[in-house]
């Protein structure tokens, strides 16, 4: 639990356009830069995308170091937000369904 405070406060200090922002909009933020802020400020890597609906692309970003993970929704608008994260990622080995 205290590493998810930590991840949403460090996602929260990195993104400086949301010192003004209402609670539900501290976790959307330009796409570009939440990637960013994954990648260098997170250690996060990208796992996985899928479609949505036409305008919407989901995302799965993992930190390998501590094990947590992050859905972004992908707007086509250039805009990205966090909708949901947690901790404890296993990968699964693919095999027969």
């Amino acid at each position: 639990m205290k590493v998810r405070f930590s991840l949403a406060f460090a996602l929260c200090a990195a993104l400086p356009t949301l010192g003004h922002a209402k609670m539900a909009d501290v976790s959307c933020d330009d796409s570009a830069r939440m990637i960013t802020t994954l990648k260098e400020v997170v250690g996060a890597e990208r796992h996985g995308a899928g479609l949505r609906d036409p305008e919407t692309m989901l995302e799965v970003w993992v930190s390998h170091k501590n094990g947590e993970w992050l859905i972004v929704q992908n707007y086509s608008n250039g805009t990205s937000c966090i909708v949901a994260m947690g901790e404890h990622w296993e990968t699964v080995p693919g095999g027969p369904a």
